[in-house]
């Protein structure tokens, strides 16, 4: 293991990061144990502080678990909430990568695709292939969720709002993507946006066809502005979500293996039935 001086992030990350893809690609296996502080300094060729920021990094991130007086530990995966963003990044060091998304307004998936895009315009990663399906609710229907908290009616100028949010997200993500192929630094990549029905209670990621990861929205009551006259609520917190994961690489015939393949059927058949392409 050793780190790339041509790397501009920090040491720690850059440790961090090494050390999150060999959790992600089972090196080393849920419930297993790191090498110590000591080992690890050693392999990189770094400080021991540089080491407890990675492994911070790894904990906050949901991959890994301090027990006092016996280590550091993976955690098991697929029955506890984790961060979305690292699994992204290490999905996108595959030839051929595809995103599913089903949900409220793509924001987070937004988020968490900058670092990967920007390593592909750097020349760091050179997937292949880029294939993105987002799905997202109608704003030209009623809603039962999020509506107005003072008689829990649906307003169309919450669903006008929510448009805008979900339409500046999503676009900059096709626009992303479609600019890696007009530069040719992708051979081929698409990225499509179709709509069906009110929000979801749920949002649903499926990485590559391999892994799913599932989070129910939380329901809170905000005050925002509409038609210039602030109004409280009841919206959806995708921030807020806990999302758990899901592999099929924990064997097809458990119940992580068979929610991603379930995940996957679900997707394809909303996609191929019932939602429609943006008027």
């Amino acid at each position: 293991m050793e780190l790339d001086p041509d790397d501009p992030r920090p040491p720690y990350l850059q440790v961090a990061h090494q050390l999150r893809a060999a959790i992600l690609t089972r090196k080393f296996t849920p419930g297993e144990k790191l090498p110590s502080g000591p080992e690890l300094a050693k392999r990189f060729g770094v400080a021991r502080m540089t080491v407890q920021q990675a492994i911070r990094e790894l904990r906050d991130e949901g991959l890994v678990i301090s027990r006092q007086g016996s280590g550091v530990f993976v955690r098991e995966r697929t029955a506890r909430p984790v961060g979305l963003r690292p699994h992204i990044e290490q999905a996108f060091k595959k030839p051929d990568v595809s995103i599913e998304f089903a949900g409220f307004s793509g924001e987070t998936l937004h988020g968490a695709i900058q670092e990967p895009l920007d390593s592909i315009r750097a020349g760091r990663l050179v997937p292949e292939s880029i294939t993105i399906r987002m799905l997202v609710p109608d704003t030209s229907r009623p809603w039962s969720l999020p509506v107005r908290a003072d008689n829990l009616e649906d307003d169309p100028l919450i669903r006008k709002r929510m448009e805008r949010i979900s339409s500046r997200h999503a676009q900059a993500v096709v626009d992303s993507v479609q600019e890696l192929r007009d530069l040719g630094l992708v051979k081929a990549a698409s990225a499509e946006v179709r709509i069906n029905g009110e929000p979801p209670r749920f949002k649903l990621y499926v990485l590559n066809g391999e892994e799913t990861f599932f989070g129910f929205y939380p329901v809170f009551e905000h005050t925002i502005t509409l038609g210039g006259e602030p109004q409280a609520i009841f919206d959806m917190g995708g921030k807020d979500a806990e999302l758990f994961h899901f592999a099929v690489s924990d064997g097809g015939d458990s119940t992580s293996g068979q929610f991603v393949n379930q995940s996957r059927m679900w997707f394809d058949n909303m996609w191929i039935t019932v939602a429609r392409e943006i008027p």
